[in-house]
């Protein structure tokens, strides 16, 4: 691939029918926190920033960075790049995904949102965080281009995907349709979104229901009915377990084609360290 055939395919997958996803250059960046504050009661915003941003590659809704952390004993196992890609360490360095919530490429900062949860490695350092710390950062490795040729879009997930799907939700046409299911504890998680005036969005209280265990979700999106005639292209993403279902349905019942939706298990009840899963 060379340095600039990602923007390329990435041209050539919007111009088209279907989703696909598109590798990109690989950096690694050391980064400063600039800001930090809480979006609803379960989102931590970090705002990252430095002249290491120059050049960071953002294109899509759906893309991801990695943060490396220092071992137990302190010391700090970074990836080398490896032409266009990063050769990492083996084992490999603890280090955690996380999503692309905004990029400003004038003013080289980048936004990720934190679903705070206790013991979580990441979700810990979060909460300890102050400006002027820092942390390296590698990514994104690529992302999930979508056209806007599809009638409809259906997007989903529990509060780990609710960055990624309010990114979706601004970049959407807007004169696109569809529904975006959120599943949170209570209203207290809720926070402003922006979508399109034909994307439904509504909000599912779990309420005292363990993260992970309800059908919620599962039944928003089995709801669903698309007219025969139109295409839906599904995104969905969550605690992995659950995804099981909703994957079945929208392969058998919607009938969805591989390259129409995309359902990613973000993280797995009783895993510490589950590396995400995606399956189209």
């Amino acid at each position: 691939m060379s340095r600039d055939r990602h923007i390329e395919r990435i041209g050539e997958v919007l111009g088209g029918r279907s989703g696909a996803k598109v590798p990109y250059p690989v950096g690694m960046r050391n980064l400063t926190v600039l800001r930090k504050e809480m979006v609803g009661s379960a989102l931590l915003r970090l705002t990252l920033g430095g002249s290491e941003l120059e050049g960071f590659e953002s294109h899509t809704a759906d893309e991801h960075v990695r943060f490396v952390f220092p071992d137990d004993d302190g010391t700090l196992r970074l990836p080398e790049k490896d032409g266009l890609v990063l050769k990492w360490p083996r084992p490999m360095p603890i280090s955690r995904e996380y999503t692309v919530r905004r990029y400003d490429a004038e003013s080289l900062e980048l936004d990720i949102d934190f679903a705070l949860h206790k013991g979580g490695f990441a979700s810990d350092w979060a909460e300890a965080a102050e400006p002027g710390n820092r942390i390296h950062v590698a990514g994104p490795p690529g992302g999930l281009v979508v056209p806007d040729a599809y009638d409809r879009y259906l997007l989903a997930g529990d509060i780990t995907a609710l960055p990624a799907i309010a990114r979706w939700l601004e970049w959407l046409p807007g004169e696109a349709s569809g529904w975006a299911f959120i599943e949170v504890t209570d209203s207290s998680e809720e926070i402003a979104l922006h979508p399109p005036a034909n994307v439904e969005v509504q909000w599912l209280h779990r309420g005292a229901a363990e993260p992970g265990t309800s059908d919620l979700l599962e039944k928003a999106v089995c709801s669903v009915t698309v007219p025969e005639d139109e295409r839906t292209y599904a995104w969905v993403a969550g605690e992995a377990t659950s995804l099981k279902p909703i994957r079945k349905w929208i392969r058998n019942e919607l009938g969805l084609a591989k390259d129409d939706c995309d359902i990613a298990g973000y993280w797995k009840k009783g895993v510490a360290d589950f590396d995400e899963d995606h399956e189209h």
